[in-house]
């Protein structure tokens, strides 16, 4: 199998991971239940993902690692300096990418199953954290703005108290004058 072709199946396996978590819950999370929604045999899974956590770490990998690149790079992209890590997170977090919402399904599975897998998304957030803090900006607005952002993201993942499109937009057009630079 060449890399490319490798790649494939192994996002393929990752993505239908994240829709049965998404869709079922992280209890019904079986390899049997991946091999079958991602269209390939049990062995051509086992190849890629020895065993469920695994294939849960492989979820978190990948989508961290998307999540961390896309942040990088608006920060990197931001013409104005000051604000830039806070806005790139927020940019990064609503950018409409459903990868957001896969990170926190595969968070989610992390959790539930073996929490110590979360130690390499602790080890980025704390990298976060301090870019924000360190960002030109008054640390406390910034900080308040991650966790406000971090706060919608878990309210939509487990559905709790979710405020409505409309309230949802303009809680983030608060954030945004938090964020905004000085003048």
């Amino acid at each position: 199998m060449n890399a490319t072709k490798k790649t494939l199946k192994r996002e393929l396996i990752l993505k239908a991971a994240s829709i049965i978590v998404q869709e079922e819950g992280v209890e019904k999370l079986t390899l049997e239940a991946v091999a079958k929604k991602a269209g390939v045999s049990k062995g051509g899974l086992l190849y890629h993902f020895p065993n469920k956590d695994e294939l849960i770490l492989g979820m978190v990998e990948q989508l961290s690692t998307s999540f961390i690149t896309e942040f990088n790079e608006r920060a990197e992209n931001d013409t104005h300096s000051q604000g830039r890590w806070t806005r790139a997170y927020m940019n990064t977090s609503f950018s409409g990418d459903q990868d957001a919402s896969d990170l926190f399904t595969a968070l989610s599975a992390a959790q539930f199953t073996n929490p110590q897998m979360l130690k390499l998304l602790q080890d980025e957030y704390a990298n976060i954290q301090n870019k924000i803090e360190n960002d030109e900006l008054d640390p406390v607005r910034s900080t308040i703005v991650r966790l406000a952002i971090d706060g919608l993201w878990f309210a939509e993942m487990f559905g709790l108290g979710l405020p409505n499109e409309e309230l949802k937009q303009k809680i983030i057009e608060e954030l945004k004058t938090y964020i905004k630079e000085n003048e």
